[in-house]
């Protein structure tokens, strides 16, 4: 099977091109950027902006779908970089379309749910569009059904939740916290009651390989990929300050677009795909924390 992933540079893009090769798979990478953490990926990756109509000389079995401007805060500010998101949907259907390829995942995110009082969240809840980034994710995912209807392009959409791992140095939260707290600063939360559904990336790839083993049995359909637990911000904040003994936890209000909590009903996942999480946010934050020690931050006291 050939295999092309956008935004192959990426956190979950790293780490799922990688068992993708381990397992034999002909893949290769699409992004906008090079591949900083491995030269051996970065040598199968084609250096694209989707935000430009493009096409490629091969054509392939399957594309897994995860560029995307992802920092819900940062689209709040502005606007363009979901319209972009869009776009570069709109442009990977429409090379699938031409090219004549019939299957693709596409990354889901939680955000669709917006924020949920209580109780785990199903697959089949209503979305709710509490930001722009938001926004986007609902239109893409409309547009990859719409695809379906109209051109046969079957699909499964992965909604992941609060990714977290190795391979990234954006400020996304948990690195932001490692890297503070490695330098003696505050913690900001931003709403005291946060919780959330952190996935670590391991499990997050888990999901996704399985969903290719099983593509034809449970294709157009979309699952949640998470951990199935909520955790308060507040916690894993403090684990991280508990580890290097440095840091200050600070609450501030919650921001514009974000939700103040989403625990993932995966259910569906683990009937249809065999899908189980296993690496605990206790776990996940000293495995993150280690790698970020031995592979980034080596420099900061």
């Amino acid at each position: 099977m050939k295999i092309l992933v956008t935004g192959s540079s990426g956190t979950i893009g790293t780490e799922l091109m990688q068992k993708l090769l381990d397992k034999g798979f002909d893949v290769s990478g699409i992004d906008i950027a090079n591949n900083k953490w491995s030269r051996a990926l970065d040598a199968r990756t084609i250096i694209r902006d989707l935000r430009e109509k493009f096409d490629l000389d091969d054509s392939f079995d399957l594309v897994i779908h995860l560029a995307a401007n992802a920092r819900v805060h940062k689209l709040v500010k502005n606007p363009d970089l979901a319209r972009d998101n869009i776009l570069m949907t709109y442009n990977v259907l429409e090379f699938m379309r031409k090219k004549g390829i019939k299957r693709i995942i596409f990354a889901g995110s939680r955000e669709v749910y917006g924020s949920a009082n209580a109780g785990s969240v199903r697959e089949d809840s209503p979305k709710v569009s509490e930001s722009s980034y938001t926004a986007s994710k609902i239109a893409s995912e409309a547009l990859v059904e719409a695809y379906q209807l109209c051109y046969g392009i079957d699909f499964v959409i992965a909604r992941f939740s609060n990714v977290y791992g190795k391979y990234d140095d954006k400020d996304r939260v948990v690195p932001l916290f490692i890297l503070n707290a490695m330098k003696g600063k505050d913690l900001v939360v931003f709403g005291e009651e946060k919780t959330l559904d952190f996935t670590h990336v391991d499990d997050a790839v888990k999901g996704v390989l399985l969903v290719i083993a099983k593509f034809n049995s449970v294709k157009n359909n979309v699952f949640n990929i998470a951990s199935g637990k909520g955790v308060a911000l507040a916690y894993v904040a403090n684990r991280i300050i508990d580890y290097f003994k440095k840091g200050n936890l600070v609450f501030d209000s919650n921001r514009t677009g974000e939700i103040m909590r989403y625990v993932a009903d995966i259910s569906k996942a683990k009937k249809m795909l065999g899908y189980a999480p296993e690496i605990g946010i206790d776990e996940g934050i000293t495995r993150t924390i280690e790698w970020y020690k031995s592979n980034l931050y080596k420099s900061v006291s």
